[in-house]
């Protein structure tokens, strides 16, 4: 079984975001840019897959500039196999991303997508759901467990109630949750071993698909700061601040 991993370049999660001067951004120049944490947990599974005999390539794509070279021999030093990397300068929405994914996974016919649940620059939690919908896949969102058998794979997937498992038949999406692993590091040995493996570059043009953006961001500000907290007496004086909060009626 092939598995196709979609990774995305994002702002590090350990550096606090800087709003451009204009608002009409986050400010993305001489910071610390790396994979995507939920992708990483993806990457991570899809070589456990292999490691365990129920895959036999691992193929990772991503979206972007050419940076995101970085992010794919990231990838490709962890133990995937090969990259794609599909040139994009300006950002591209996750339909935008479906679209380009579905076109990659009609080529590659993979038995199994499995990619982020979300990205943390956005949030939008939008593309693997958009990519099973215009394949006609099943899916398995949020894992936190992956089991494969020959033509199907059983996907734990945790909920508001608690945990649901659910089986796919593959070719099917997986999104994968925190829970599911632990990434490991990539050894110095495989890091030098991912500057020859193939990376193939592409464009959306060379897939038929039109990226142009179709939201206009507004502006873009930072969230209110956090108030001081304040020691009350006793519970009545409690009460009486949150009324006077509107908190409680």
């Amino acid at each position: 079984m092939k598995l196709l991993v979609p990774v995305k370049r994002v702002l590090d999660y350990n550096v606090k975001p800087r709003v451009k001067a204009d608002g009409m951004g986050v400010d993305l120049a001489n910071v610390k840019m790396s994979m995507n944490p939920f992708d990483e947990i993806a990457v991570e599974e899809a070589i456990r897959l292999k490691e365990r005999g129920a895959a036999s390539e691992i193929v990772v794509v991503s979206i972007g500039e050419q940076k995101a070279q970085e992010t794919l021999r990231t990838a490709l030093a962890m133990g995937a196999d090969r990259a794609i990397l599909i040139v994009a300068e300006d950002k591209v929405e996750p339909l935008g991303v479906a679209k380009l994914l579905a076109k990659v996974a009609e080529a590659e016919k993979p038995g199994l997508v499995i990619l982020g649940k979300q990205a943390i620059d956005d949030d939008n939690n939008q593309t693997g759901q958009m990519l099973a919908a215009l394949l006609g896949w099943g899916q398995g969102t949020f894992a936190s467990k992956v089991e494969v058998s020959c033509d199907s794979v059983d996907v734990t997937r945790e909920v508001d109630g608690g945990l649901e498992t659910v089986k796919l038949k593959t070719p099917a999406i997986v999104t994968t949750d925190l829970r599911l692993n632990e990434p490991r590091y990539a050894s110095l040995p495989n890091i030098m071993k991912a500057k020859s493996k193939p990376l193939e570059q592409k464009t959306p043009a060379d897939y038929g698909v039109d990226v142009t953006p179709r939201l206009i961001t507004v502006k873009v500000e930072e969230p209110p700061k956090r108030q001081a907290g304040v020691k009350v007496g006793d519970v009545d004086e409690l009460i009486g601040k949150l009324k006077t909060l509107g908190v409680v009626a």
